[in-house]
């Protein structure tokens, strides 16, 4: 009988501290809404409609105030990571595709592993020789270096504009994400030359749903967060066109301006996108 009383009684103080630690909330209340949403769906455009389009490269710095939604926190922090880390467990996780961005198509093309976009991050197996002490001898022992997520600093956003005569509007869609890394070699030790590198594409409309699911911090009230999915719709960015599609192999701005006239240069794509809808009504 006293063994029976004991089996129960362990029993029981097991499922009351299965119940308390399940009770444990960080903050007032258990956040569902963003957990549980979906991306907005977005109006059906006809080909037919589409009266002018032209496609377009963005570059965002994630550095300055307006964009430090996407690069904070650069670790996990009160279930919240930065666009990056969302971005790599999703390729990791397999419910999102990366894509090859050495090529300038930029037309999602070549996919990558999860492998491969460590590789990009510099995240590879190194053999060094180390002496053991035991023996004296040398010997060689592989190092795995591992990711530097916070190195994504920039981020290359591709997308097309259009004019839909069905609305008479000037539209954007984002077609594709590719985070850009900032980093310096290792012989480099007073970090004088910066280097950039491209890791991979990401088709937007397949990434939408994670990015709903996840929210960013609202600095000025965190009980009404945005979402990923809606900051890049919302267009809650600043940034500078870098290229635009042309005859001469969609090249870069970079490539026949620099300093100050490839400055205006953007601003003059820039303008001439908007001018368009205005120059179609009369006042």
């Amino acid at each position: 009988m006293k063994k029976l009383f004991l089996i129960l009684l362990v029993v029981l103080l097991g499922a009351a501290h299965t119940v308390l630690k399940a009770q444990i909330i960080d903050g007032a209340y258990t956040k569902r809404i963003t957990i549980d949403r979906k991306p907005a769906p977005l109006p059906g455009v006809r080909e037919a409609d589409v009266l002018w389009s032209k496609t377009v490269w963005r570059l965002i710095d994630l550095r300055e105030k307006t964009n430090l939604h996407f690069y904070y926190p650069t670790r996990e922090m009160q279930g919240r990571m930065n666009l990056v880390n969302h971005l790599l467990k999703g390729i990791k996780d397999g419910t999102i595709t990366a894509y090859d961005a050495s090529q300038e198509d930029n037309e999602f093309k070549m996919p990558l592993t999860y492998a491969q976009v460590e590789e990009s991050f510099g995240a590879t197996s190194k053999v060094m020789q180390r002496r053991n002490f035991e023996t004296g001898e040398m010997e060689d022992v592989t190092i795995q270096q591992d990711t530097h997520p916070e190195e994504v600093k920039q981020l290359m956003i591709k997308e097309i504009w259009y004019f839909d005569k069905q609305t008479s509007t000037l539209q954007v869609r984002i077609l594709g994400l590719c985070p850009i890394r900032l980093y310096y070699r290792d012989e480099d030790t007073a970090q004088e030359n910066v280097l950039r590198k491209k890791l991979f594409w990401i088709y937007y409309p397949e990434v939408r749903p994670l990015l709903a699911r996840n929210e960013a911090l609202n600095s000025t009230n965190s009980a009404r967060s945005f979402s990923y999915d809606d900051l890049f719709l919302t267009r809650r960015f600043d940034g500078y066109i870098v290229k635009e599609e042309n005859i001469y192999n969609n090249r870069n701005i970079e490539q026949y301006a620099s300093g100050a006239y490839a400055a205006k240069e953007s601003e003059r794509i820039k303008t001439a996108i908007f001018n368009f809808e205005q120059d179609l009504w009369e006042y």
